[in-house]
C-alpha cells in the first residue's frame, strides 16, 4: 500500500513537460492509472484486473540520465555559457536545471561536474545548428545495487585533448564514478550515441544485480532505467508463468536476456531466448555465462519465424514470454504464437493500448485473458506498464 505523499515541486515542470503529473499527489496518480487500465481491459470477460504496484518513494528513480550540452549566451568577457538540462517536450530547446525530481542524484552530480570541468578546460559544447563544438552529451548509468557508475562522454571528434586530466578531475569531484567512456558521434543527427568508442578510465562497463542475477551494462546496452520497479515487473511475470521445473520456455523479443535468464533460474526446465538483434544475443549469451545459467540458449532470429519452425518440428513449448516495443506485436508474430500454442503466454507491455489490440487477436484464436497486473515504472508521468497472463482454452 503506497502511503499518501505530499506533492513534489519542480520550478521547470511546465517548460520541460517530462513529468506531466508532477503536481498530482502520488496516490492520485496511481488511482488514475488504475482507472485507465480497468477501462482498457474491461471489455474482456472474467479477467482479474489487479491494483497497480507503485513505489514507496516515487522520486529519483531514473538510474540512467542523459544530458545534452549546448552553447548559451556570450558573457561580458567573450566566453559562452554552457547550457545543460532537459529538452522541452517536442523540441530541442534545453530547459536549464541543476536538479530533477526523477533522476538519480549521483548522476545529476556527475553532469554538473562535467559542465564545470568543461568550463575550466575551455571545452566547447556542441552546437547542433552549426555542427560545431566538442561535447554533445553526458550519459550516466548508476548500478542500483552495485553502486557502480558509468559515464559516457559523447563527443563531436575522436581527438580528446587532456582526456586523462579530465577524467582525473571528474573522479576527484565524483569519487563514486567507476568508469568513463568516450563515444564519438560526428553525425548531424538526433541519435545520441555513435558507433566508435574508447575507454578513458576503468573497465568501460559496470555490473548491476537484478532479480538476483548480475548483468554487464555498457553504454550501448539496453537496461531498464527504474531497477526497483523492474524487479517488481519481472517478479510478477515469473509468478504468473507458474513455473514448476518442468516447462520449456521461450523469451521472445529477449534483448540481452534479462527476463529469460530470471525464468531459467526460477523454474524453467529449458529457456530459449530469441531476438533479431545479433549484438543483443551476444550480450545475452555473455550474461548467461557470467551467471552460470546452463539451461538457457539464445538464438539470433526472427521470433515469429523461430516459433513457426518449432511448431512444424512438433516441439512442445509450455510458456512464452513476450515484451514487444511500444507499437506492440504483429499479426504475423501472433499467428506464429497461436501455431505454436503454448499453454500460457505472459505478455509484458510498455503500451497497454497496443497490448489490448494484440490480446484481442489472441482471444479470437482460442486464448483467454486471465490476469492483468499494472506496474508503475515511471511515476509522475502518464506511462504505465502491464503484465497480462493468457491461457489456451480450446
Amino acid at each position: 500500500m503506497v502511503e499518501e505523499t505530499l506533492k513534489p515541486t519542480c520550478r521547470v515542470a511546465k517548460q520541460c513537460g517530462g513529468c506531466s503529473r508532477i503536481d498530482v499527489p502520488y496516490n492520485e496518480q496511481l488511482a488514475a492509472k488504475d482507472e485507465f487500465v480497468r477501462n482498457l481491459f474491461g471489455c474482456f470477460a472474467d479477467v482479474e484486473i489487479r491494483s497497480i504496484l507503485g513505489m514507496d518513494d516515487p522520486n529519483h528513480y531514473r538510474n540512467k540520465v542523459t544530458s545534452p550540452f549546448a552553447p548559451g549566451k556570450r558573457g561580458p568577457n567573450g566566453g559562452r555559457e554552457i547550457l545543460t538540462g532537459m529538452y522541452a517536450a517536442g523540441t530541442h530547446r534545453i530547459i536549464q536545471t541543476d536538479g530533477c525530481l526523477v533522476e538519480n542524484e549521483q548522476a545529476q552530480q556527475v553532469v554538473r561536474a562535467v559542465k564545470q570541468i568543461m568550463k575550466k578546460h575551455r571545452i566547447e559544447p556542441y552546437d547542433e545548428d552549426k555542427g560545431t563544438g566538442f561535447m554533445r552529451h553526458a550519459v550516466v548509468r548508476v548500478g542500483h545495487e552495485s553502486g557502480e557508475v558509468l559515464v559516457t562522454l559523447v563527443t563531436n571528434d575522436d581527438a580528446f585533448p587532456n582526456s586523462k586530466s579530465f577524467c582525473r578531475e571528474l573522479v576527484k569531484r565524483c569519487p563514486f564514478v567507476t568508469t568513463v567512456v568516450q563515444n564519438v558521434n560526428t553525425r548531424q543527427t538526433n541519435v545520441i550515441l555513435g558507433q566508435q568508442e574508447k575507454k578513458l578510465y576503468g573497465p568501460g562497463f559496470i555490473l548491476d544485480t537484478l532479480c538476483g542475477l548480475s548483468f554487464r551494462i555498457s553504454s550501448q546496452s539496453f537496461y531498464q532505467v527504474n531497477a526497483l520497479q523492474t524487479t517488481v515487473l519481472y517478479d510478477t511475470a515469473i509468478r504468473l508463468a507458474n513455473l514448476d521445473g518442468t516447462q520449456t520456455v521461450i523469451d521472445a523479443y529477449c534483448g540481452t536476456g534479462t527476463i529469460g535468464l530470471v525464468a531459467a533460474k526460477r523454474g524453467a526446465a529449458r529457456m530459449i531466448g530469441v531476438d533479431s538483434v545479433e549484438s543483443a544475443i551476444r550480450d545475452a549469451r555473455e550474461n548467461a555465462r557470467h551467471n552460470g545459467v546452463d539451461n538457457a540458449t539464445f538464438v539470433a532470429a526472427d521470433a515469429g519465424a523461430f516459433m513457426c519452425e518449432c511448431a512444424e518440428a512438433g516441439d512442445k513449448v509450455d510458456v512464452v514470454f513476450m515484451d514487444p516495443p511500444r507499437a506492440g506485436s504483429t499479426e504475423v508474430f501472433l499467428d506464429a504464437l497461436v501455431k505454436l500454442r503454448p499453454d500460457r503466454v505472459v505478455y509484458i507491455s510498455c503500451n497497454p493500448e497496443t497490448q489490448v489490440r494484440d490480446v484481442q487477436h489472441l482471444v479470437a484464436k482460442g486464448y483467454a485473458l486471465k490476469t492483468v497486473q499494472p506496474v508503475d515504472m515511471f511515476p509522475h508521468t502518464d506511462h504505465v506498464e502491464t503484465v497480462a497472463l493468457l491461457a489456451y482454452e480450446k
